[in-house]
């Protein structure tokens, strides 16, 4: 299981599940609150007391004297230290000593945050409940007789509440004293326990991480329909009392005095004062805590924040907490949307979420299968039925709404699929990798965004990557890959060539195993890209003044004791010299052989460099190099030698899509990326902000002269259609086949093969080759692979899907431009007086294939024997 799948069982009803103690799940949403002084909770002060003989009439407990604020006028704050007055109290008039609740879990905002609701201008900060008191009576002298009236019942609520808790520590006969009160209850941010999204470029969900699956919404944007259904379902009463159910906690002090059966009935106030204070258990200790608890929440806060508070924090089944949550999972709506927006909950709806709440889950123990319909469905009905009854009861809903409802139709749930650390086991999980890498750059580590809140959106076109998908996996009926043997593997990456965006990344079907267009942290990842790289050997050239119609001798084979090899094509049409441009053309490897050696492996690699290419492995030791951060003078020629300028060393399938990107943009690099911005959920607004110096960057830095990339652009775009992989409708696309052999065997084997091309508003480079142990690669019908097959047919499927749903428009590349130095020294060949006229100009365009034949090469450049042509006839594509 990977770091995100860890997901908690549930703990019973309406608790949020998950282990106790230091790691237990926080379900509260605001940050601890501590009462400083004799903070009021009614007006029964509660202080510290040992069990023993307690002599009520003086108010002793045990050898512990019971403070000296009366009931009925003290007052004092539960929780925290309590201290005990040693002055005895009034006569018949009991009294409890002063403790002080170090917070009770306020439920949003923080001082960290005081834009919140818990900051100190938000609905629950200091000043706005010091205004709620002084209007309701609450703080003191004044106020209408209404609200005064609501104090003096509000104060018998808590004597009996504080009576009752006497009497239960009396029968417990156990020494528990009051010693929950010691405890400070922890602070609590909801908001930090939601799912982090991230999204396609549109929006979409395409991976979803955390720990817990949750989206919190203020309390005010929750639809009043589903507050209502809540209320109705667990307190219909909840509007009309103090907070606590005092028959359900004499019930439950009687019980337990008695031997009988624990006891719920726990009131919503109490329910989220339980998950605030985590407390477990049913038993007569929880029970007056609970109580105790739930008075301070309902001094402290108005109703509708309570309820919010409830609605986010509880626990609904199927992996789901908070209301928003269930409601996407049971039926695929939102909480927040109100009665006839798009996808608001109905009443019947509505329903089902609230009658779930009592027991999401089967209880072991007892045997009962909850309230989830899946599972229950009878039971779940009759739930359904009582809660609708008691919103007609409440005038929530209507008679005839009543009789018109149905029982919905839900989403069927699948245990064993993901509900969060959801989408690595996706080809797009390669994409959360990139994404974790790309935030920790931003300064939020895994520690932050694992919290929750977060929104990361993506790069990633969502019809982009359908597109990818469809061409190059095996799974896709409709990519040539599903014609060749299982341990076939391709890869797939486009880039924006405009703003360096990721728009399809393919690097294998899951996120959790090996990417073979990225690197692993094992070093596999890049593959021998061939001719291919003949494209940086261009721009190298082209920097060095080199036209592209200079002359070079193709028969210029041998330089001391190496041995060029043209794949074994002896019979070459042009005569001994051809130009740089027919070389590119159909591949040739003597060229970029002598163009390497003259301006030296560092320029070759320096040209790589600025185009996009980070990695380069070194194949001598198997060591991956950092060329971005490296100085080309130092890294080549010591690890990169002379075959560089026709690609013997390994890159990797992202870099060589961002390399063919700064070619489409005319020379302007805009590095890949990931993530366009990133945004967390503001618990005050519901709505997500972005966050400060985070998203994308995007800089444009001009690596080469325009009308250098003009020229090379100008010789590529021959390409596409020489192998008969043109785009249609003839719209212009670069291009550049490549081959590797498997090793040094001399049998021509193919071990990598490669296209990668661009328009002016895509660059794809595609890559074919194996999984495991790298392996022979061939073509269904059983030739070996060259970059022109396979690869280059899963390059012109995705290239025309791309254009097509993305409806991008047709533009040209820049026409060639006369620079160059006509006498530079370095082109070795001769321009023929009287120059023969080329077979190929006198066949269809496209007749003479271009293959790729140069088979690769290797550090003995023994590319291996390919079976010489007669003549120069027309080639099938290969």
């Amino acid at each position: 299981m990977n770091a995100y799948d860890d997901v908690n069982a549930a703990r019973g009803r309406a608790q949020i599940p998950g282990p106790t103690g230091d790691n237990r799940p926080a379900v509260g949403e605001p940050p601890q609150r501590t009462s400083s002084g004799r903070a009021s909770v009614g007006s029964a002060s509660v202080g510290s007391a040992s069990v023993g003989s307690a002599s009520v009439g003086s108010a002793s407990v045990g050898s512990a004297s019971v403070g000296s604020a009366p009931v009925g006028t003290g007052r004092a704050s539960v929780g925290g230290r309590a201290s005990v007055s040693p002055a005895p109290a009034p006569a018949g008039r009991a009294t409890v000593g002063r403790a002080s609740v170090a917070g009770v879990a306020p439920v949003s905002g923080s001082p960290d945050a005081p834009q919140g609701p818990g900051g100190p201008e938000g609905p629950t900060g200091p000043g706005r409940r010091a205004a709620r008191k002084a209007a309701s009576g609450k703080g003191g002298k004044g106020g209408d007789p209404a609200a005064i009236k609501k104090a003096k019942r509000r104060k018998r609520v808590n004597l009996l509440v504080a009576a009752f808790a006497v009497m239960v520590i009396m029968a417990g006969g156990a020494v528990v004293g009051l010693t929950w009160f010691y405890d400070d209850v922890p602070e609590y941010r909801t908001e930090e326990l939601q799912a982090t999204s991230i999204v396609f470029e549109n929006g979409n969900t395409m991976a979803t991480l955390g720990e817990f699956n949750r989206t919190v919404v203020p309390a005010g944007e929750i639809s009043p329909l589903v507050k209502h259904a809540v209320v109705a379902a667990e307190d219909k009463n909840f509007e009309d009392h103090e907070g606590i159910d005092v028959k359900g906690i004499m019930r439950a002090a009687w019980n337990n005095f008695t031997g009988g059966g624990k006891q719920g009935a726990s009131t919503i106030t109490q329910q989220y004062a339980r998950h605030a204070a985590d407390l477990t258990g049913i038993n007569y200790n929880r029970k007056i805590r609970e109580a105790v608890l739930a008075r301070k929440l309902e001094q402290e806060y108005t109703k509708d924040e309570i309820l919010g508070f409830y609605l986010n924090a509880i626990y609904l089944g199927r992996g789901c907490y908070g209301i928003e949550a269930a409601a996407q999972c049971y039926f695929g709506k939102s909480a927040v949307a109100k009665p006839g927006q798009k996808n608001a909950l109905t009443a019947a709806e509505a329903a089902v979420l609230a009658s779930v709440i009592k027991q999401p889950e089967p209880d072991p123990l007892t045997g009962h299968q909850g309230f989830d319909p899946q599972l229950n469905l009878p039971e779940a009905q009759a739930r359904w039925e009582y809660t609708l009854n008691n919103m007609v009861e409440k005038k929530w809903l209507s008679a005839e709404e009543r009789a018109a409802a149905q029982y919905p139709k839900f989403n069927k749930y699948d245990p064993k699929k993901c509900q969060v650390g959801c989408g690595l086991d996706k080809p797009t999980g390669n994409v959360v990798n990139y994404v974790r890498d790309e935030l920790e750059a931003m300064g939020i580590p895994a520690a932050e965004w694992k919290k929750g809140g977060y929104r990361i959106t993506t790069t990633i076109n969502k019809k982009a990557q359908a597109a990818a998908e469809a061409a190059a996996r095996r799974a896709s009926k409709t990519s040539p890959m599903s014609k060749l043997p299982a341990h076939y593997q391709a890869a797939l990456v486009a880039v924006n060539p405009k703003n360096g965006r990721v728009m399809a990344y393919y690097g294998g079907d899951n996120g959790t195993g090996t990417d073979f267009a990225g690197l692993n942290g094992d070093g596999t990842g890049p593959h021998a890209p061939g001719s291919t790289f003949k494209i940086y050997t261009l721009a190298a050239a082209m920097r060095a003044g080199i036209q592209v119609d200079s002359y070079w001798d193709l028969t210029k084979l041998k330089d001391g004791d190496r041995v060029i090899n043209n794949a074994g094509r002896t019979n070459i049409p042009c005569g001994k010299s051809c130009t740089l441009e027919h070389s590119t053309v159909q591949s040739y490897n003597a060229p970029f052989y002598w163009i390497s050696k003259e301006l030296g492996p560092e320029k070759v690699v320096q040209a790589a460099r600025d185009a996009g290419i980070t990695l380069m492995k070194d194949t001598a030791t198997g060591k991956v190099h950092d060329i971005a951060k490296a100085d080309p003078k130092t890294v080549a020629p010591k690890y990169f030698d002379i075959q560089v300028g026709f690609g013997q060393y390994p890159v990797t399938v992202l870099d060589h899509a961002n390399g063919v990107a700064t070619l489409a943009n005319r020379g302007n690099f805009v590095k890949a990326h990931f993530i366009e911005k990133v945004e967390k959920r503001n618990p005050a607004t519901g709505k997500y902000d972005r966050v400060p110096g985070s998203g994308e960057k995007i800089k444009s830095v001009r690596k080469f002269d325009e009308a250098e990339i003009d020229n090379i652009n100008s010789v590529l775009k021959q390409i596409p259609g020489s192998v008969g992989n043109g785009l249609a409708g003839g719209r212009e696309a670069i291009g550049k086949t490549g081959t590797w052999e498997l090793d040094d065997s001399g049998k021509g084997a193919s071990g990598d093969a490669w296209m990668v091309g661009a328009t002016h508003q895509v660059a794809a480079a595609v890559w074919v080759g194996t999984s495991g142990a790298r392996r022979a690669i061939k073509e269904p019908g059983g030739g070996s692979m060259s970059g022109g097959g396979t690869p280059a047919t899963i390059w012109e499927l995705f290239m025309e899907q791309v254009h097509k749903d993305l409806d991008l428009e047709r533009e040209s590349f820049a026409a060639r431009k006369n620079i160059g130095d006509p006498n530079s020294p370095y082109p070795n060949g001769v321009k023929p007086q009287d120059k023969p006229v080329d077979p190929c100009d006198l066949l269809p365009e496209g007749a003479c294939g271009g293959r790729d034949d140069d088979g690769g090469g290797d550090d003995d450049d023994n590319d291996g024997p390919v079976q010489p042509r007669p003549d120069f006839s027309i080639r099938p594509r290969d």
